[in-house]
């Protein structure tokens, strides 16, 4: 690898994303991307007695099926990456314990799929042959641990995000045509002091922005490079806000700019306020729609950035802040 600037890193041998899956929840699935999933389930508990135990099993058996669809054996993968919401990464953890593949668990909130192909785009570099990641979230158990009971029907905040239901899976190789991941920007953590825990996307809005920046910066990039900049995350509110700050940077991209929180729902037919949120928003719009472009040659040249609000209840409890981070990775073909 070749450090490019101040925080980019790009690949001598860039790793083939050789296939991807996804499984999305029954809201996702009367979303305007619903064709593109490899299953849509009929309801939240997916026949398991708790909704934590149904988000195991979505990203188990989304970690399955990428690994039929690519016909790379488990046995000849080396390492996966994996990560999620729920304390301390138990839907990954519990739900790939069966997979007898070294495992690294991955925290980076809502940024933790582009954080777990980065880390494997590494790997994949530097020793592995192949490599696996994945991430997820659940509506329900994301609610119930970061906001309030769903019993308690609490009216939301047109700030508000719809957590995710789904999962989404790649796996990399050295060996492949592409789509390639060329390059990296890890992001840093930037906090501008938001408490809202029902306005993400302005929390993290400011690390996205950061990190595109940067990455324009140390790249001698512009936007146009790309066919498509996709933010994790950020919804409505928190793309008004990049396009704000971007073009006070000297930056337009209003042309090629979207986000996954938007493409994943249809806010006017589904309520969901400023859009959709979690590990498995990211992971499931890549993995199931994004992915399928690039290997179309619909789209070329991509700039993936997952967004990812650092907190959790206790944090809110004690009336913290919300960090933000964004990791970006360039992936052409």
């Amino acid at each position: 690898m070749k450090k490019i600037g101040n925080q980019s890193y790009s690949f001598d041998s860039p790793p083939t994303i050789v296939d991807c899956a996804s499984i999305v929840g029954p809201k996702e699935a009367q979303g305007p991307l619903s064709k593109y999933f490899d299953l849509c389930i009929e309801d939240e508990f997916w026949g398991e007695k708790t909704w934590e135990k149904a988000e195991s099993k979505i990203i188990k058996e989304t970690v399955n099926t990428v690994i039929a669809k690519s016909g790379i054996p488990s046995a000849q993968i080396d390492c996966c990456f994996a990560g999620d919401l729920l304390n301390q990464c138990i839907s990954s953890s519990f739900g790939l314990r069966e997979l007898s593949i070294p495992f690294f668990g991955v925290f980076g909130a809502c940024s933790a799929f582009v954080e777990s192909m980065s880390l494997a785009a590494i790997c994949t570099e530097a020793f592995a042959e192949n490599t696996l990641c994945a991430t997820s979230s659940h509506f329900c158990s994301a609610e119930k641990q970061f906001r309030f009971p769903l019993e308690l029907g609490n009216q939301r905040p047109q700030s508000s995000q719809w957590t995710v239901t789904g999962a989404g899976s790649a796996i990399l190789s050295k060996n492949g045509t592409g789509p390639y991941i060329t390059m990296i920007t890890p992001g840093k953590i930037v906090d501008m002091g938001i408490k809202d825990g029902n306005n993400m996307g302005a929390a993290m809005a400011p690390a996205f922005c950061d990190t595109l920046t940067t990455h324009f910066l140390d790249t001698g990039r512009n936007p146009s490079y790309y066919d498509a900049i996709i933010s994790g995350d950020l919804g409505y509110v928190g793309k008004e806000i990049v396009l704000d700050i971007m073009s006070s940077k000297g930056y337009n991209i209003k042309s090629n700019y979207n986000d996954c929180g938007i493409l994943i729902f249809d806010k006017l037919k589904q309520d969901t306020h400023s859009g959709g949120s979690g590990c498995g928003c990211c992971a499931s719009v890549f993995s199931g729609y994004l992915f399928k472009e690039l290997r179309a040659r619909k789209m070329k040249k991509l700039l993936l950035i997952a967004t990812g609000a650092l907190m959790n209840s206790t944090s809110s409890q004690q009336g913290e802040s919300i960090p933000g981070i964004a990791h970006a990775i360039s992936i052409e073909i």
